[in-house]
């Protein structure tokens, strides 16, 4: 059976949020909690994704990312390089664009090795948090798949993003 580990960004995602649908849609739907949402450690991060992974047989994980958890999941593949069965990557923020100021240690610079499993980037045409060059940009050095759904924002709650069927689907493909 797979396990889908569930990775929110900066701030976790609430109870609207798509990941939390999605964590309450079956058992094997699991979230991987942080000490800190708001003021995030990249080492912490990490570490908790290896956890958590190691808890599980590798092939049977998928990782399921969302903004600043994306970034999580590049550096983990780059630190603790395992054969997972994917991961589905959602709005990659562009954490080195100055207009991302939030306090974070740890997560620069965005690793940009080929991820080690099959992966998705689902990114957004109108992403204020990423441009559109920059989510490709991304997908094309962790050789991942790159999906576009066009202008969703950050394919978040604010952008209308609480129940995600489409996303579940895309999960599929993993």
């Amino acid at each position: 059976m797979t396990t889908y580990f569930i990775i929110p960004g900066l701030g976790n995602s609430d109870e609207n949020h798509w990941q939390t649908h999605f964590e309450n849609s079956g058992e094997n739907f699991i979230r991987i909690n942080q000490k800190s949402w708001d003021e995030p450690d990249g080492e912490d991060w990490i570490q908790n994704i290896e956890q958590a992974v190691l808890a599980h047989e590798p092939s049977s994980v998928v990782l399921i990312a969302h903004s600043l958890g994306c970034t999580a999941v590049a550096q983990w593949a780059k630190h603790f390089p395992k054969a997972i069965q994917g991961a589905l990557l959602v709005a990659p923020s562009d954490i080195e664009n100055p207009v991302y100021t939030f306090p974070m240690t740890g997560f620069t610079p965005i690793p940009l090795e080929k991820l080690p499993f099959k992966s998705i980037v689902v990114a957004s045409s109108n992403d204020v948090w990423v441009s559109e060059d920059r989510a490709k940009f991304f997908a094309d050095a962790w050789g991942s798949e790159y999906v576009n759904i066009g202008k969703a924002g950050h394919i978040n709650v604010a952008s209308g993003y609480g129940e995600w069927p489409s996303g579940l689907e895309l999960l599929k493909k993993l």
